[in-house]
């Protein structure tokens, strides 16, 4: 890298994206051991290590994990490829950006795509999904796709609620969860909540570099995938569906983010996951508790309009018209080392993120509030004052 362009820093730069995260440095240590021989005994451990440890995590035992080499985008279509016919069509319940992005990637793939409404602010509307399964006494859907939390607009849905409309309208449609910003950062119990495939990726709660996605599959979708879905080879559930190492990822493993995987269980599970989803909890808390305090002076505010619907991975901000939330980003990651993330798709222009999940404590979060501030008195955006006393009170109340 040239040092004339991006001279050293002294300190770290805060990463306040909600992904990619930071990586903690066991498991960037993990990701550096030499690269092994495929037939060597400890790479078959390590497989089965991380099914393993996923599987806990999800607490789902009997599905199936499959991994891949890819982000979240390549998981969706995992899924599609495997839940795809041409005698049916995919509902993806809407929720913002990311549930628009699956559905406009889902249908070019040639896939039929029903997608319900969404409102600005809100969480899934559950009774569009009801109302749609309703009406197709075709059975002609095939599965309820849903985005747990948007990233784009820090929104977290009722997955239960959900999984209670499909009940009520005896629908046999499969029930589809995308966890990719949720997992290890919010409560998801796969087997509890009848989900019968969720996917998602290594750079967010998970604490690792991008690069490795997975999807869970149970018995009654792995079935389905059998009888229905269009030919596929490389995504494919029945070819990966094996104890031959190489066909489990359709070739050469990728060892480095298993290795990391791995370590990343390992340290969620010695955290505990009712510690971990308090830590994002409370994390979360400060900081729309900031923001509230911020929102005063009338130029910020918190997007989510649901009081039910705030995201413990990350807080998205909206400016009032006339503010730049990108040369407030700029200002915030090369004055003061806040890296923070800005909108996408609708949102863009509209608002920026706060990321606050992964590897991540108190103080990390008052550094990315104190700079964010630093940042708006830089760029001469009003706030109300006592937003750093807001989210230190809700810390010291919230803590252990």
């Amino acid at each position: 890298m040239n040092s004339s362009i991006t001279p050293r820093l002294p300190g770290i730069r805060f990463v306040h994206s909600p992904g990619p995260t930071r990586v903690p440095d066991e498991v960037m240590h993990a990701m550096q051991r030499p690269m092994t021989d495929l037939a060597d005994p400890r790479v078959a451990a390590l497989i089965v290590a991380c099914e393993k440890g996923m599987k806990e995590l999800l607490n789902s035992p009997s599905s199936d994990v499959y991994f891949y080499a890819s982000n979240g985008h390549g998981v969706w279509e995992a899924v599609a490829a495997n839940l795809g016919s041409d005698n049916h069509s995919l509902l993806i319940a809407g929720s913002g950006h990311f549930s628009d992005q699956w559905a406009i990637q889902t249908q070019g793939l040639g896939l039929s795509v029903i997608r319900t409404p969404h409102q600005d602010g809100q969480r899934i509307d559950v009774s569009a999904i009801e109302a749609a399964l309703k009406a197709d006494t075709a059975h002609r859907i095939s599965a309820v796709m849903a985005v747990h939390t948007d990233t784009a607009s820090g929104m977290t849905s009722d997955l239960a609620a959900i999984r209670q409309a499909i009940d009520r309208t005896s629908h046999p449609a499969l029930y589809v969860v995308d966890v990719v910003a949720s997992l290890a950062a919010a409560p998801f119990d796969m087997d509890a909540l009848g989900v019968d495939v969720c996917l998602g990726s290594s750079q967010k709660g998970l604490m690792m570099p991008p690069g490795l996605g997975f999807v869970a599959a149970n018995a009654k979708a792995f079935e389905w995938s059998i009888q229905h879905a269009k030919p596929r080879f490389y995504w494919s559930w029945q070819e990966r569906k094996t104890d031959n190492q190489s066909a489990k990822f359709c070739g050469t493993p990728p060892l480095a983010h298993l290795a990391g995987l791995e370590v990343s269980l390992g340290l969620l599970k010695a955290e505990g996951l009712e510690a971990v989803h308090a830590r994002h909890q409370r994390l979360g808390g400060a900081v729309q508790a900031a923001v509230r305090c911020w929102a005063t002076a009338g130029a910020v505010k918190l997007h989510c309009k649901d009081p039910l619907g705030f995201s413990t991975s990350v807080t998205a901000v909206e400016v009032s018209p006339g503010i730049d939330p990108e040369a407030l980003r700029v200002v915030a990651r090369e004055k003061f080392q806040v890296a923070m993330a800005g909108g996408l798709g609708p949102l863009a222009g509209r608002v920026f993120r706060i990321g606050h999940l992964g590897d991540m404590n108190e103080p990390m979060i008052l550094g990315a509030l104190a700079g964010i501030e630093a940042a708006m008195t830089v760029q001469k955006i009003p706030y109300g004052a006592n937003g750093m006393a807001a989210a230190i009170a809700y810390l010291a109340q919230h803590t252990p």
